[in-house]
């Protein structure tokens, strides 16, 4: 089952929504790792495999999310999974060169599970709704949502993650276990709640031109957003 689209997006509009949704993605994760805390999805497979490895974090994410393609390819379409490799790779290469470019002097272990949390649910929300996603469990979420409307890719992801969690727990620190639980939770949380079918306009309805008053009402009535019905004047009593 391919993942419906939202209207006809022009090309620029994909490529400026995922930009948008790559940089907020990105930076979320340099905060992430630069409080010591880790997520669930794909990132959090690649920070434990990074543990264990040495490899680096993006080196690590790149690697995580390769076994989803052919499962995104299948249920999405090709043109899903392309997008999403491509904006993997882009977010793997963004990971490695920020640290790099920024850094923090003093970051609050709690500010940050906050703070990714917004920012990665908020850029993994524009990514999924101009076609593609931060690959790994998300596609996976995504796909299921696509099948299954009333399960909530957000909700899906966040099954998975306390799976993932779990294993985390061995690894982590208790109180940098616990922020970093509590960020994946404000992220899933931000795509189950905004990821829903039919909520993407800001108005419903037949809009009229402004300036223009509705047919039967003044513009008093306009203005305040009510209809004050048809304005009666003195009958006209000429035969």
């Amino acid at each position: 089952m391919r993942l419906p689209r939202l209207g006809q997006s022009r090309i620029l509009d994909d490529i400026q929504g995922i930009f948008i949704g790559l940089t907020s993605a990105a930076l979320s994760l340099v905060i992430l790792n630069s409080a010591g805390l880790i997520t669930g999805q794909a990132a959090g497979i690649a920070r434990i495999i990074a543990h264990f490895s040495g490899l680096s974090f993006g080196s690590a994410f790149f690697l995580a999310n390769l076994p989803f393609y052919a499962f995104g390819a299948r249920a999405l379409g090709p043109g899903f999974a392309l997008r999403s490799f491509a904006c993997v790779t882009a977010l793997s290469l963004l990971v490695s060169y920020l640290p790099g470019l920024m850094h923090f002097d003093r970051l609050q272990p709690g500010i940050a599970a906050v703070a990714f949390g917004v920012l990665c649910g908020l850029g993994l929300l524009a990514v999924v709704r101009h076609g593609a996603s931060l690959g790994g469990i998300s596609m996976m979420a995504v796909a299921i949502q696509s099948r299954w409307p009333h399960l909530r890719a957000g909700y899906v992801q966040l099954a998975c993650d306390l799976v993932i969690f779990a294993c985390a727990s061995l690894i982590m620190e208790r109180r940098a276990w616990l922020w970093s639980l509590l960020g994946a939770v404000i992220l899933n949380l931000v795509l189950a709640w905004n990821h829903v079918p039919g909520r993407y306009n800001g108005f419903v309805g037949k809009a009229r031109p402004l300036g223009r008053p509705a047919a039967g009402g003044d513009n008093r009535a306009n203005a305040q957003g009510t209809d004050a019905g048809p304005r009666h004047g003195p009958k006209d009593t000429t035969p």
